[in-house]
Order: C-alpha cells, then structure tokens, then sequence
C-alpha cells in the first residue's frame, strides 16, 4: 500500500560498557559508548489497519508471542500519552539474535515508535514520544535516534550525539542466549556500592580511526568476566575475533553473548566471516559497519 511505512531497526553495540556502581534499589549504574550497525531487524507499519504486530524472519521463532513484544508495549505506551493517535498493523522482520547483548527488542520498539510519530507528524524530541521509550526499557531511549552516544546511569542520562568514523566490524553470536540479570547476579555487586574499576576514556567526534580505537582500548566490558564463566563460549568467540588477521579490537556487547570485531577494513571482516562460519557454520555471523 501507499502509506505503508518502513524503518531499520539496528543493532545496538555497546563499544564500551562500565558498571560504576549499583543503586539501592538495586539498578546498576553504568557508562557506555554505543554505535549501531548499518543491518539489523526491520519493521513497517501499514496504519488504519488493525492494531497488530506479525513477526517472520530467521529469528522470529526465537522473539517469543508477539503480544509480549516490546514493539506492542511502545506503541501502547504512546498510545496513554496521546489521545487520538493514529497507527495501525506492525510487520517486524526479525533477523537478529534473542537476548544476545545487541539491543534488538528494544531498537525494534525504538522503529515501532518512529513509525507512529511519522505517521502522526510528531517530531523525535517530542517530550511524549521520550518519556514512551524511557517507560517501555532501559535502552529503547538510545535506541530512538538510533546515532552513537554515550549513555549512562541506567540508560535514561544520553550524551550528545557522536559523529564517530565508520568501524567495519564483525559481530558474532554462538546461538546461546544470555540474561541480563543473570550476568548481573554472577558479578553480585552489593546495592549501594561503587566498582571502582577505573573512568571511561574520553570520547569526541573528532577523533579519527586510530585514534577512536586507541581510546576504546582504554575501556572494557565489565560484563565480560561474569558471562564467560556462564557461557565459555563467549571466551572462545572473543579469543577467535582476536586472533583473527585485521582485528583491531574484540570485544563482548551488552551482556553477551553477542560479541564483536572491529578491522582495519570490510575486506578483513570478510575474510574472518568466511573462516569463522567455516568452523563454526551454527554460529550467527555478520559482517557490517558501525558508527
């Protein structure tokens, strides 16, 4: 139809993710670069139609019943804050993996939301549209723009965009889904404590590559440990992304067990795909570029 609208749903990468501390109420507190991917999920919206979320793709099998979908709970929660809004059937073409550290569910819910506003001619920044995706899930507000950006506290604080130098990277996923909370649980920082684990580099736009990069060698992951010891694999997809020719940086996203390379160029990446799924053909590999 005509008015069917259409929007990318990214994956989130978390380039760096630091755990600062944990709240008493039991919300960690963390600093984290993120960039998205040029490839991820996609969702359309054919407004008038009835309001209802079909899911296919090679991974929908996986996102669970659609009416559990955080694409169903943004549109609602626009729906409380706007009376007389206009929407209609959702078509989300799932392609990412589940609870695999990249953000999927909550970029999709992030495109569920720019799809309304379009169709409704409400701007991003609209505050309504904003307190939406902060009442929907942690990351659907970074999600939202979709540009890189440092966010912190428990994801609600957002930096001011970045303009970073587009990375080729490789991101990597070995089929094993890992829960936010249960990594949480095995790293069992006391509520109200600080880590302590040292300050997040300095991140700007005018840095160029190297110097991007050597920055972010500065950071880490402080997840990382915990779900190794959940997942071993996680050590293995990391310890391959390392050793891989070209690899400037390997590095786990989220909670895992996503992980991702960052390469000197697409040809690299490429390279280290092919012989990734040559070895491992069960695992889920793309090649792409974030920024």
């Amino acid at each position: 139809m005509s008015d069917r609208l259409v929007e990318r749903a990214p994956a989130k990468i978390n380039l760096t993710l630091h755990v600062v501390g944990r709240r008493q109420d039991g919300y960690h507190e963390l600093e984290s670069l993120v960039a998205f991917s040029r490839s991820g999920d996609s969702l359309a919206l054919t407004p008038g139609e009835e309001f209802k979320l079909y899911v296919d793709g090679p991974t929908a099998h996986a996102s669970g019943h659609p009416e559990k979908n955080l694409v169903i709970k943004a549109v609602r929660n626009l729906v409380e804050r706007i009376e007389g809004l206009r929407f209609g059937a959702l078509h989300l073409t799932k392609n990412l993996p589940v609870a695999a550290g990249i953000g999927g569910g909550s970029s999709d819910a992030a495109a569920a939301l720019r799809l309304v506003a379009r169709a409704n001619g409400l701007a991003l920044d609209d505050p309504r549209l904003l307190h939406a995706a902060a009442a929907t899930g942690a990351d659907v507000l970074v999600c939202l723009a979709g540009r890189a950006r440092l966010m912190t506290g428990i994801g609600e604080r957002l930096g001011p965009i970045l303009a970073l130098p587009p990375l080729p990277a490789l991101l990597v996923n070995p089929r094993q889904p890992l829960e936010t909370k249960a990594v949480f649980a095995r790293m069992n920082i006391a509520p109200g404590s600080e880590t302590g684990f040292g300050p997040h580099p300095q991140i700007s736009s005018d840095l160029g590559t190297e110097a991007l990069i050597a920055a972010l060698r500065k950071g880490r992951n402080d997840m990382e440990d915990a779900a190794c010891v959940l997942a071993p694999v996680v050590g293995d997809v990391l310890a391959i992304l390392a050793a891989a020719p070209g690899c400037k940086l390997a590095r786990m996203s989220g909670s895992g067990a996503t992980c991702f390379g960052i390469f000197v160029n697409c040809r690299a990446a490429g390279r280290a795909k092919k012989a990734i799924l040559e070895a491992h053909p069960d695992w889920w590999v793309k090649s792409t570029i974030l920024n």
